[in-house]
């Protein structure tokens, strides 16, 4: 008995060996993957036209935001329609404390982020009470609170006007020199930098024992709860992370395209992040940029189309928008990346 439980052990060692060199190997090519994807982006600085250069910072900006969507609707399995609150309190936490407090950049941009944190801690308190439409429900009644606020104090926050915040305001000063934040390279620099920070904690936490955790509440909380883990402590931080991070790319808006206003608040913000993150796909570290990068630019193309084809119409690009959307679904049913990850490329995180 002893030599077959010795042949069994000895057959056991490669299969583990094989199973923890693939996953290192799986771990390096998704590091690979991303670290390309930042390389690519910090190319295309240099390469293309001006034009895209503001495009593609306002798009990393809002990608940071549709990762901070993301990491609650697909990996923790819970929609909200109330995170253009978090996305708007960093936003106004930021603007209006440059603004009307004086504050430094930096200080702004983390009072913006310690805003979204407080305020999706707790409303993650609240809404973690119920679940399925009735969170989904609760989370856009927040929000529309929240935006009716913005209307209210239109004193401070400049109600559906906004406020513009001067050039001089957003400006650091470090180590003997001024970094301008309205010049064009600063500006695709620092977005990149900011989406380069939460891609990279993005692909760390989603791989982390507490993103696994996460992902078996998404499939079945009861037996996550019968496992022992503490389901609503972990739904809570997951609440709390992406409002943070939400929070983030609000405040890098106000302070890198000097615009604050309660359209940001408003239910289209809550709604445009899933969008996003349907496109690209949902529990895919990279399907937020994807899909934000695919939607603005399918917006913008469109526009350009009817201008060209039907000068003088008042038509709408959402039909040409629509159409593809429906093509993708049929096509790509769980996103760009989520569909090439089900078929072809199983590795990507």
């Amino acid at each position: 008995m002893t030599g077959e439980a010795g042949a069994v052990a000895a057959t056991r060692k490669p299969r583990h060996r094989r199973a923890a060199a693939g996953s290192r190997m799986t771990a390096g090519r998704a590091v690979a993957l991303h670290a390309g994807v930042i390389a690519l982006l910090f190319v295309l600085q240099f390469v293309l036209p001006a034009y895209h250069h503001g495009v593609l910072a306002r798009v990393m900006v809002l990608a940071v935001f549709a990762m901070g969507y993301n990491l609650l609707f697909g990996y923790a399995g819970l929609l909200s329609l109330g995170h253009a609150m978090f996305f708007a309190a960093g936003l106004y936490g930021a603007g209006l404390s440059v603004y009307h407090l004086g504050w430094s950049v930096p200080a702004a941009f983390a009072g913006g982020i310690l805003a979204g944190l407080v305020l999706s801690t707790l409303i993650g308190l609240l809404a973690l009470r119920t679940t399925g439409v009735a969170f989904m429900i609760v989370t856009m009644m927040f929000a529309q609170v929240f935006y009716l606020t913005t209307l209210y104090f239109n004193v401070w926050t400049g109600g559906d006007q906004g406020i513009v915040v001067p050039q001089p305001l957003r400006s650091v000063t470090a180590f003997g020199g001024t970094l301008d934040l309205t010049d064009p390279a600063t500006r695709y620099f620092a977005a990149l930098g900011l989406f380069t920070l939460v891609l990279a904690a993005m692909l760390a936490l989603v791989r982390s024992p507490h993103g696994r955790v996460l992902v078996a509440i998404r499939e079945n909380e009861q037996r996550t709860t019968m496992l022992g883990y503490d389901t609503f402590a972990n739904k809570l931080a997951a609440v709390a992370v992406s409002g943070a991070v939400c929070a983030a790319a609000g405040a890098a808006y106000a302070l890198l395209f000097g615009y604050v206003g309660s359209s940001f608040a408003s239910v289209q913000y809550s709604i445009l992040p899933l969008l996003w993150v349907l496109l690209g796909g949902a529990a895919t570290t990279l399907g937020p940029l994807v899909g934000t990068l695919f939607m603005y630019y399918l917006i913008d193309i469109s526009n350009d189309l009817l201008a060209a084809w039907a000068p003088g119409w008042n038509f709408s690009s959402l039909g040409i928008v629509g159409i593809a959307l429906i093509l993708l679904i049929l096509f790509f049913p769980k996103g760009l990346l989520g569909t090439v990850r089900e078929r072809w490329l199983t590795w990507l995180p």
